[in-house]
């Protein structure tokens, strides 16, 4: 469907890669992978147009639509939810408007019935395009993908404008799923996501038929939905076949084989250097001392990738604490009339790992800004631990950070004495290398800046950390560093976040928060997501027997009126009888047909273009079903 070719792109006279080529297929379903500054974003801009290439060229297949879901920065004002996503039917909205311009059109009392009848053929083609579309369905599925991404039907009458940014990204995402494109390019689709949206997102995409092509940490995610792999590498782009997770294996040998070819070759290279630095000055040695200098022009360097996953960056050791770091004791919170909160008790005791997992809205922020001291309770007591020192980061906190520093300079502020060597590696690791350490924080993004907030956790004295949703805006190296400090951290942890395979081996209870409930579950991630299975499956059975006790008259009835109608065929098997029958059937149709054609020229029809359509449609299936009885008769 689309063809790159020898695209090339460079960034601060650097090319992130040259000459390169690359096509999408119908029903591809892709991962991009690379280290970060590699051009992974760039790479789907080109795709969608957003931007150009420096050389090459893309063709792309005639009326094939994309949807492009950039990584942030994506606002929506003016419209009411519902009006904005429904927006995206284009296709559907184009179609609607033409059945309106032609029912004015047939509105015209000056017609001639030759133009009645064109404008209705028109109208009858309009009509089967929207069928095929599934207009009809076409605002409940703009419903179903809206309640999926977690908004509520109050949310659909708000104005896009009262949305803060991570319900935006969600706007902008659901607008592009209802849009029918035939390639969908997502650039971290999961970031503003909670657990049961993104599962949500992972059904949804499973099901779609167009192609895919994912930027994504999410390993869970896009294991789930992708086939094949893209890799940008070393400024060249390889293709594979499978998931990410049979990727990473391939790459972990390719890896490990490439770090013993340039251990080698740096080995020789060092030999062949200290022969030449030994014999440069004796003639009987000169000869041998070019020949050698010449084999080092002519080797082909073994490049490593940079690669911030190896680099060893830990938490400092916890203060020793008492036995429960922290409690809430009959807490209840509200926010204006939206009780969060009622009566709740909860403890973090020493050496506590817990995932805040549940719904969107649920109260897990509330309840980790609770915990930090962050947020006010409405009543109830938060016991403090014996020397527990808490850090907190969340979405927000990065406007806590002073503009007038450097992040170098941010970083000594809490640790002075910590050597600049060690801060540059600590920033790297957040994605700042070289020059951009000596950046001042007031020029950053809004996801440069939690990434610095998140570098400073890293330098804090503290036996309690609560992190909410750290790995947005961290490529996947990035966030093996954190899941590794996570995971050696001595002290407790509280982590809200709905990446499963970033929990997967730090957490050792889950704190399932929803409808004012929190219900712990022991043992981790995995034995919770087993638990969480079963309930649902249990309420779906439940709702299936209410259902079922509901509706088993009416399978009754079927049944019956079925068994009637077979003893009126077996009742009625002479030909004659059929034969008349056929032909009293044919004559009702062919009056009907007349009857709706005549229908369909009268003007005053024109006014009411949902009563045209309808008549249209039943007309249609008259004239189908005449046709068939026909052939059938004739037989």
């Amino acid at each position: 469907m689309i063809l790159l070719s020898n695209i090339s792109l460079q960034f601060g006279g650097k090319y992130l890669y040259k000459d390169l080529n690359f096509k999408i297929n119908a029903g591809d379903r892709f991962s991009l992978v690379g280290a970060n500054g590699t051009g992974k974003s760039s790479l789907l801009k080109i795709i969608s147009g957003e931007i150009q290439p420096e050389t090459g060229k893309i063709f792309k297949q005639k009326n094939v639509s994309i949807g492009y879901l950039p990584q942030e920065n994506v606002t929506h004002k003016g419209e009411k939810l519902l009006d904005e996503v429904t927006k995206a039917l284009t296709d559907i909205i184009t179609l609607r408007n033409k059945e309106e311009e032609l029912s004015d059109s047939l509105s015209q009392t000056t017609l001639t019935e030759e133009e009645k009848l064109d404008y209705i053929s028109q109208l009858g083609e309009v009509h089967h395009r929207l069928e095929e579309l599934d207009s009809y369905s076409a605002d409940a599925k703009v419903q179903k993908i809206l309640t999926g991404l977690g908004f509520t039907e109050n949310d659909f009458y708000r104005l896009t404008d009262e949305f803060s940014g991570g319900w935006q990204m969600r706007i902008a995402l659901a607008k592009i799923l209802v849009s029918q494109n035939d390639i969908l390019l997502l650039d971290e689709p999961t970031n503003h996501l909670d657990l049961d949206s993104l599962e949500w997102l992972i059904d949804f995409l499973k099901s779609y038929k167009g192609a895919l092509f994912i930027v994504s940490h999410d390993t869970h995610f896009v294991d789930e939905i992708t086939n094949k792999t893209l890799e940008i590498y070393l400024g060249k782009f390889n293709t594979f076949k499978g998931n990410y997770a049979a990727y990473m294996q391939y790459k972990e040998e390719r890896d490990k084989l490439l770090a013993e070819q340039y251990e080698q070759q740096q080995k020789k290279i060092k030999e062949t250097e200290r022969f030449i630095e030994r014999f440069r000055y004796k003639a009987t040695k000169a000869k041998q001392v070019q020949s050698r200098i010449k084999q080092l022009e002519k080797i082909e360097l073994v490049s490593l990738p940079e690669e911030t996953g190896k680099i060893k960056i830990n938490f400092p050791e916890a203060p020793s604490s008492g036995k429960i770091n922290i409690e809430l004791i009959n807490v209840s919170k509200s926010f204006n009339e939206n009780n969060v909160f009622t009566n709740l008790n909860f403890e973090v005791a020493r050496g506590d790992k817990i995932a805040f997992v549940g719904p969107n809205g649920a109260g897990k922020s509330t309840l980790a800004k609770i915990l930090a001291g962050k947020t006010e309770i409405d009543s109830g007591e938060r016991k403090i631990g014996h020397n527990t020192v808490i850090s907190y980061f969340s979405q927000d906190i990065a406007d806590t950070l002073n503009p007038e520093l450097d992040l170098v300079e941010t970083l000594e502020e809490i640790a002075p004495d910590k050597n600049p060597v060690y801060l540059r590696n600590l920033l790297g690791s957040f994605l700042f290398s070289g020059d951009d350490v000596f950046k001042k924080a007031g020029v950053l993004s809004g996801g440069e800046k939690n990434r610095v907030a998140l570098a400073k956790i890293f330098l804090a004295q503290s036996n309690l950390i609560i992190l909410d949703e750290p790995t947005n805006h961290l490529d996947y190296s990035s966030k093996m560093v954190l899941q590794k400090a996570l995971y050696n951290f001595s002290g407790s942890l509280i982590l809200v976040s709905h990446d499963i395979d970033f929990l997967r081996p730090i957490v050792n209870e889950v704190a399932y928060i929803r409808k004012g409930k929190l219900n712990l579950f022991p043992d981790g991630i995995d034995y919770f997501l087993t638990k969480r299975q079963e309930l649902q499956e249990d309420e779906q059975t439940v709702k299936r027997n209410i259902k079922d006790s509901v509706n088993v008259s009416r399978k009754d009835q079927k049944r019956i009126e079925a068994e009637l109608r077979q003893r009126k065929y077996e009742a009625t098997k002479d030909h004659i009888k059929k034969i008349k029958m056929f032909e009293t059937k044919i004559e009702e149709l062919e009056n009907k047909k007349k009857e709706l054609e005549a229908e369909l020229l009268n003007t005053d029809l024109y006014h009411n273009p949902e009563l045209m359509r309808d008549k249209n449609t039943e007309f249609n299936k008259v004239k189908k079903e005449l046709e068939d009885l026909i052939k059938e008769w004739e037989i």
